[in-house]
């Protein structure tokens, strides 16, 4: 039955579940205001509105117990998000492979070590045509006319400024379409310029 409840239900219910067994998670700041409070106590001295107090605070109960473990869960989510956040800039910081990440006007918006290596320091803001051979600049530049949209890959044979030897550039439109994500590898590739 639980596989039927919709993500609103199974929080109620566990929330129910935890006030009924005395598990609650202890109020993170959520109070109930004096005006609520004075209008529970109105009800439950009346005797014809005391089950519909009784009623109503065992409803505010519940609903601050799905509050503290929708608070439990943002502030979980946002642990296991923090720290895939910091292994996949591990990984990239410290791939074996050189990362350029670059505009649409050819401007290094960021590299990681081993593309900081391989053209000799840290090339951000400057023109990725910079790093390149001067043979090498136009194959570049008809790498990026190749470059539509999202998802567009293209790929070249060039000469880095600092290298003597060809490498090959992949460069692909990143999601969103604002930046262009290149590896350089010696790997063989379409065309050597």
């Amino acid at each position: 039955m639980s596989g039927d409840l919709s993500e609103e239900g199974r929080l109620r219910l566990a929330a129910e579940r935890k006030l009924a067994s005395g598990t609650a998670p202890p109020a993170n700041g959520w109070t109930v205001s004096v005006d609520a409070l004075g209008m529970l106590y109105r009800l439950a001295s009346a005797p014809g509105s005391a089950d519909e107090a009784l009623k109503l605070l065992h409803e505010l109960q519940v609903h601050q117990v799905e509050l503290d473990l929708q608070q439990e869960q943002l502030v979980a989510a946002e642990r296991e998000a923090e720290a895939a956040l910091n292994r996949y800039q591990t990984l990239y910081e410290y791939a074996p492979v050189a990362y350029f990440v670059v505009d649409h006007s050819g401007t290094i918006m960021d590299v990681n070590r081993a593309g900081a290596g391989q053209v000799g320091g840290c090339p951000i803001g400057r023109a990725f045509s910079e790093v390149l051979a001067s043979e090498s600049r136009p194959a570049v530049q008809d790498l990026f006319a190749a470059l539509g949209e999202e998802g567009d890959e293209a790929t070249c044979r060039v000469r880095l400024a600092q290298d003597e030897g060809p490498v090959n550039l992949v460069a692909a439109v990143a999601p969103g379409g604002d930046l262009v994500l290149i590896t350089v590898s010696n790997e063989s590739g379409s065309r050597e310029s």
